[in-house]
């Protein structure tokens, strides 16, 4: 985790840069984002966690379709970006593995990408927290890079030094997680599917059904 937030905190604004525009040329992610924003409205809204939030570009661009969204990262770079990105807007440091929100206090949660530097015996862990603060019916939305194994970053954005594990997973894996920690897992969309690293989105929610 130390590894993980001082590397995040070294390319906090070369990743910024990077991704500033990045979801203009994704449009299954834009879809994925509104099919999400749809099931927030479906289930009543309210406050919606991004976990892993990074420099805030998910969290805008979930604002933008009238979510009421926030975020949250594990390095205090990431969020000093996020918050002078997107004036106004909650961001705040924290860990996913212990989450500052209460039982039941947010209506979703976002993992975009975020759980991809967990190792597999943290990630139910994760899940669980992520259960404790969705409140029923809340939808849960979770990506990440299709394969196995894993591998070591040492360089990053802009040439930065970087020291972090990225973990591949196959889909019906992050599912078993999510079910056992008690979401309904609703579908699943899978992404560059002919490039080099996949991608896919498990779409869930908290205990029961959401309302249609």
């Amino acid at each position: 985790m130390a590894d993980t937030r001082a590397s995040y905190d070294t390319v906090a604004e070369s990743y910024a840069e990077l991704v500033g525009g990045a979801l203009e040329g994704q449009p299954f992610l834009r879809a994925a984002l509104g099919l999400f924003a749809g099931q927030v409205g479906s289930a009543g809204g309210g406050l919606v966690a991004d976990v892993g939030c990074g420099p805030g570009h998910v969290t805008a661009y979930l604002r933008g379709l009238g979510v009421e969204a926030f975020g949250v990262d594990l390095s205090p770079g990431m969020v000093e970006v996020a918050r002078r990105e997107n004036p106004g807007v909650r961001f705040e440091v924290g860990s996913m593995t212990e989450l500052a929100l209460g039982d039941g206090s947010v209506a979703g949660v976002v993992a975009f990408w975020s759980l991809i530097h967990v190792p597999d015996e943290g990630v139910p862990g994760v899940f669980r927290e992520f259960r404790r603060v969705v409140r029923d019916g809340g939808p849960i939305m979770v990506g990440f890079h299709v394969g196995d194994g894993s591998r070591v970053k040492t360089q990053g954005y802009g040439g930065h030094p970087m020291k972090v594990h990225v973990h591949r997973r196959r889909p019906e894996r992050v599912a078993a997680w999510m079910r056992d920690a008690g979401f309904t897992v609703h579908a699943e969309m899978r992404m560059g599917m002919d490039q080099a690293l996949p991608g896919a989105i498990v779409f869930g929610c908290a205990g029961r059904e959401l309302l249609s």
